[in-house]
């Protein structure tokens, strides 16, 4: 039984460690969490290709190192994250519910008047780690027209077993789902 997924993305290599997700499927974990190497990698390579636009926006949490750096490498001084939870200090919050594979329970995604702000009449780049069954993007999706942004792009550093298909978002590279040997799935 396979127990990891080689990985090639931007030119830096890694072991994906597979985790089961039911009795049947397993997910490849791919974490830029303390990876610096890989982050910086893939920022640039999606900063390369990213279309014009105003602000970029992500999903707490796992993204939040990808967008600050494509920031960085792009000279912006502000991003947006859509946060998980209420904060105190967010005032008039727009929010969205979300359920992802990882997470395996609905989710809420909001953002308050500042953030709102950012996005409001303006080009949104919308960006994630990995698009896989495209709930987060969508609740994103949703987020950006309910205070009245324009998503100009969807990107993605991998797209995961059926969004592998989608024309709608651009990647860095495929990440197939396996079975629960470990096999990748057609």
């Amino acid at each position: 039984m396979k127990e990891y997924y080689s990985l090639d993305v931007a030119g830096v290599k890694r072991d994906l460690r597979l985790f089961s997700v039911s009795d049947t499927l397993k997910i490849a974990a791919f974490i830029l969490f303390g990876d610096v190497e890989l982050t910086v990698a893939c920022a640039g390579a999606l900063a390369k290709i990213a279309p014009e636009h105003d602000i970029l926006l992500t999903a707490e949490a796992k993204s939040i190192p990808l967008i600050h750096e494509m920031a960085r490498q792009m000279s912006e001084n502000e991003y947006v994250v859509a946060r998980k939870g209420e904060k105190v200090y967010m005032e008039d919050i727009v929010r969205v519910t979300v359920t992802s594979i990882t997470t395996k329970k609905e989710q809420m995604l909001c953002i308050g008047k500042k953030e709102a702000d950012l996005i409001r009449g303006k080009r949104v780049l919308i960006i994630d780690d990995v698009i896989s069954t495209g709930e987060s993007l969508a609740a994103m999706e949703k987020l950006v027209e309910a205070v009245g942004g324009n998503i100009v792009g969807k990107m993605a550093v991998l797209a995961e077993g059926d969004a592998i298909e989608r024309e709608d978002i651009t990647v860095l590279a495929p990440l197939p789902l396996f079975d629960a040997n470990g096999e990748p799935l057609k």
